[in-house]
């Protein structure tokens, strides 16, 4: 069994999705980014993924209203990234009631902060490594470092991190099909759990993830907003 993480993308107050990270590339799926969450919260989704891309680039959180209003409108365990990069930051996200933030380039490029993060909200924070030919990328995917994406994600193995948000930029909005096995060669080589993402376009990559057996979950957005990927028989798929 894993968990399925449904996508909601920010970009401007809107649900977007991004084609291979690009902002320039952004499709818009709905102006009511609170109706779209409490549609998969409806539809059985346990919880809800969301991505402040505008916060991603700017360093400090842009949609702020959009998540305000879905976790008015929602009631399910909600994880957000995107442009966090101080504890006051966190600690706002937190207060405001998200159950997880995920820290990116924080984790690159201050990993102290990140572990000093993880002593002050055990539970609550995820690293999301986002790679490119298997090399970590930062600041909203802008920039590609010289760190190994194992090689990081060792590095928070004793810190407490609640999970590894494992993403394929090269496939991230193209329905090319998820990239389980460097997911699943990751969360073999660490202990933290790890989610993956990107490029999920069927019913088939879910069972892929399934089938790994070492993977806690998968996050799926264009695939659902195309209607590629039917919402009810993934939630099933994804329940074993």
């Amino acid at each position: 069994m894993i968990t399925l993480y449904p996508a909601i993308d920010l970009k401007d107050g809107n649900c977007v999705r991004l084609y291979k990270g690009a902002m320039d590339k952004a499709t818009v799926f709905s102006d009511n980014p609170a109706a779209q969450a409490l549609e998969f919260v409806e539809a059985g989704c346990k919880w809800l993924h969301l991505v402040d891309l505008n916060g991603a680039f700017a360093g400090e959180p842009v949609n702020g209203a959009a998540v305000d209003a879905i976790l008015k409108a929602t009631n399910v365990p909600t994880q957000l990234g995107g442009g966090i990069r101080d504890i006051r930051t966190m600690e706002r996200w937190l207060d405001r009631g998200l159950s997880r933030l995920i820290l990116g380039t924080l984790a690159v490029k201050d990993p102290a902060l990140v572990r000093e993060a993880c002593r002050l909200f055990p539970g609550k924070i995820a690293v999301g490594i986002d790679a490119k030919d298997g090399m970590v990328a930062v600041e909203g995917w802008a920039e590609v470092s010289t760190l190994n994406v194992t090689e990081l994600a060792k590095k928070f193995e004793d810190a407490g991190v609640a999970a590894i948000i494992h993403t394929d930029i090269a496939r991230d909005g193209t329905l090319e099909g998820v990239n389980a096995e460097a997911s699943s060669d990751l969360a073999t080589a660490v202990s933290v759990p790890v989610i993956a993402s990107g490029g999920v376009k069927d019913i088939d990559d879910i069972h892929r993830v399934v089938k790994t057996g070492n993977l806690e979950g998968v996050i799926t957005g264009r695939a659902i907003y195309d209607k590629r990927l039917d919402l009810a028989e993934a939630l099933k798929a994804a329940e074993g």
